[in-house]
């Protein structure tokens, strides 16, 4: 599906010089085993026609994760009704209609890639009434049939703030983790995100899911270095916690693009260790924080920890705290062995 690029959110300014990466920034391609692990998710998310956001938002872990044989498959079409400014996912007013046939061929490709736990992402559909719930709902519905030891995981949009089109989403859903991403704080709502989002409007949306489903867990994530400081993201935490999430990631944004949002800031990997720590003593359930994380970094990982605090699966390139009873020091997920 192919729609005309619109300008990105409030591009008109000139973009300021791109930052150097710091050195932990480095990661290494695939070889061997991991290149043919790397090959076959590709080939599978080629083969039934699907979009997955580690392509549509040049995610830095893209090789590692498919390595691994993880994707986080994108539905609903391959670009966006918004324009945030820091988003590489296309923009298009009017998109195409949705594809019928998408919800079988995502059963199809989960089905055939073995997976233990499958991200499923959206653009925003603001041109359609219920947001694309219902066909969120039927993709959902679809990979439980045909795969229903996977656990499953929905990053969705805010569904223009319907609550009734998230009940109905919600309903009878075998979602083990509704997520849907604040991005960045309160304050840098105009500056980051489209006008039609809000921080506000994104924690009613959570709220609400928790409400509704109490048994599914409920996951956020914030950006690092769009000009928050870090009092505001320690803020931003106690208020995520106090809507009832119970997961939360943060990490380092990188721009796209000149054209997009430029990075403000990139702090040392022991912030986000601080980070950590501070959301455990706020009380949510799990937390991946560090420079490489996104909210769909290594999602099954961090939900089996959560589940089971005596999990000691490691992950690179971030650090992960659970809640009590695991007492033992936090695992660096970034070493410095090749």
């Amino acid at each position: 599906m192919v729609g005309k690029p619109l300008p990105m959110a409030s591009n008109s300014k000139p973009s300021a010089p791109r930052r150097r990466l710091p050195d932990w920034f480095r990661t290494s391609l695939p070889t061997g085993e991991q290149q043919a692990a790397f090959n076959l998710t590709k080939s599978a998310v080629k083969d039934n026609k699907l979009h997955t956001v580690c392509e549509e938002a040049r995610c830095p872990n893209i090789h590692e994760c498919w390595a691994s044989g993880d994707a986080t498959f994108m539905i609903a079409g391959q670009e966006c009704t918004r324009g945030c400014r820091f988003c590489a996912v296309g923009t298009i007013k009017r998109p195409p209609p949705l594809d019928a046939e998408e919800p079988a061929h995502l059963a199809e490709a989960v089905a055939s890639m073995s997976l233990r736990h499958a991200v499923i992402t959206v653009v925003n559909r603001d041109d359609l009434p219920d947001s694309g719930a219902d066909h969120y709902k039927q993709c959902l519905e679809a990979v439980h049939a045909s795969s229903p030891n996977v656990t499953l995981e929905l990053l969705c949009s805010d569904l223009a703030g319907d609550l009734e089109a998230l009940a109905h989403l919600l309903d009878q859903s075998p979602l083990s983790v509704f997520a849907h991403n604040v991005e960045c704080v309160p304050r840098l709502d105009k500056t980051v995100r489209d006008a039609r989002a809000s921080f506000a409007q994104s924690l009613a949306i959570l709220n609400e899911a928790k409400r509704l489903r109490p048994d599914i867990v409920t996951k956020s994530s914030l950006m690092v270095g769009v000009g928050e400081t870090d009092e505001e993201i320690d803020e931003a935490l106690v208020l995520l916690r106090e809507a009832g999430v119970d997961l939360v990631t943060i990490g380092q944004y990188l721009a796209p693009s000149a054209q997009h949002l430029a990075v403000d800031r990139f702090p040392e990997p022991e912030r986000y260790d601080a980070w950590a720590d501070l959301a455990i003593e706020l009380g949510f359930a799990g937390v991946a924080s560090g420079p490489l994380v996104r909210s769909s970094y290594k999602a099954g990982l961090l939900l089996r920890k959560t589940l089971d605090p005596s999990n000691d699966e490691t992950m690179l390139g971030a650090y992960v705290r659970v809640t009590p009873p695991q007492t033992s020091p936090p695992t660096p997920l970034k070493t410095d062995e090749p």
